[in-house]
């Protein structure tokens, strides 16, 4: 059988390549016995990404949500003393997700092998990332399973509470947007051709505005389907452009620099960087090691090339905070808190400190931003509406003055 799989080499350096094997299980043996941290494993030589058991695309959301779920309840099963194998099948029989339950059988017939728990995470790669199989592997080196799982707990809750609170907070102007483009293209698809017959039985002469209306109006009836058409083969274009990786990180530079946007979106990034940071050292991690998977769910491709040269300087026996003094990319309070945990040895806690104050700073920022944009939404919906009724209407306030002065 052949695998595909990503990790890490001896160096650090990230690894991409497919091996052969009879099974999972040897497969993963021979690429320890290599020197590889294996992170991702995957059977048939595809990417994988994220598909469940049976073969279905898992989405991010659906993802964080069966994690946190799977995590809380392990951590309470283990914490009262019950043994892991029991508590993963008390955790299964709840499961409501068929595919979902079948992924946490597959781990507890692994685990009843005698596999590692962390080793039985990593078959299933789109549900589990590295960061969760890290902290879970170093609770089984530890032999303190309940206090990881206390602080994955914690970690997946913030990460989807902060989820939420961003859905949340878009979907009233997202709503707002739908009804405006549908107010639209009904006023200029069916109200706005029963007034041309009426400019055409008046032989009324029409404005620069009601004449632009008019043949938007006509194009979009006699074209729909083109338009209709132009419009999915550019959103599929668009989309494809920013899975490659240069659109993607086009539109990341981008949005980094747009006003106030980019001031928040620099604050969520770091204080997600902040706090897997925190999590993995305080976990036991190690900081070359912590450095390496907290790059990899940086979210944002400038924050991780400033985690890169945090792996060069402490690799060089250079301190940490060095590699994080950019004055754009971290702001004092979290430069200072790395500054000050590698002199007191106490990184870790201080990161977590700093990543709930951001996390708190940035849900009362997001919803004065949306407070904001919604009646900005509003404002621009309703001079849209006038500018279309005054168009459509000022053709008849000229021939009711023309008529009166005749």
């Amino acid at each position: 059988m052949r695998f595909r799989y990503k990790g890490f080499d001896r160096s650090g350096k990230a690894v991409s390549a497919t091996t052969d094997a009879p099974d999972r299980d040897q497969a993963m043996e021979s690429l320890r016995r290599e020197g590889l941290y294996v992170t991702e494993l995957v059977e048939g030589g595809s990417g994988g990404g994220a598909v469940g058991a049976s073969g279905r695309r898992v989405g991010s959301g659906r993802r964080l949500k069966h994690l946190v779920t799977f995590v809380r309840q392990m951590h309470v099963l283990v914490a009262s003393g019950t043994p892991l194998v029991q508590a993963l099948g008390a955790v299964e029989r709840q499961a409501e997700d068929e595919n979902w339950r079948q992924v946490i059988g597959t781990i507890r017939e692994r685990v009843e092998e005698g596999m590692p728990l962390s080793e039985a995470m990593a078959a299933h790669g789109q549900y589990f990332d590295a960061i969760c199989r890290s902290l879970t592997a170093a609770g089984e080196a530890g032999g303190n399973m309940a206090e990881m799982l206390a602080r994955l707990s914690v970690l997946t809750r913030k990460q989807q509470h902060l989820r939420n609170s961003i859905s949340g907070a878009m979907v009233y102007p997202c709503l707002l947007i739908v009804a405006g483009i549908g107010v639209l293209a009904v006023m200029l698809l069916f109200v706005l051709p029963r007034f041309v017959g009426l400019f055409e039985t008046l032989g009324v002469a029409l404005p620069p505005t009601t004449r632009f209306l008019v043949a938007t109006s006509t194009v979009l009836q006699a074209y729909w389907w083109g338009v209709l058409l132009g419009a999915s083969g550019a959103g599929f274009a668009l989309r494809m452009w920013l899975k490659s990786e240069g659109g993607w990180r086009v539109v990341q530079s981008m949005m980094l620099r747009a006003p106030k946007v980019g001031q928040v979106l620099k604050s969520l990034v770091l204080a997600r960087v902040a706090r897997l940071l925190g999590v993995l050292l305080e976990g036991h991690v190690g900081l070359l090691d912590a450095l390496k998977l907290t790059k990899q769910s940086a979210g944002n491709y400038r924050y991780a090339e400033l985690i890169t040269h945090a792996e060069d300087a402490v690799s060089r026996g250079e301190a940490i905070s060095v590699a994080f003094a950019d004055v754009e990319l971290v702001t004092p309070s979290v430069y200072e808190a790395i500054r000050n945990g590698e002199q007191s040895g106490k990184m870790g806690s201080l990161l977590l400190q700093i990543a709930d104050f951001l996390d708190e700073d940035n849900e009362v920022i997001v919803k004065s931003l949306t407070s904001i944009i919604e009646p900005l939404i509003l404002i621009g919906l309703g001079a849209l509406v006038a500018f279309i009724a005054v168009s459509l209407f000022m053709p008849l306030f000229d021939l009711t003055a023309l008529t009166g002065g005749g």
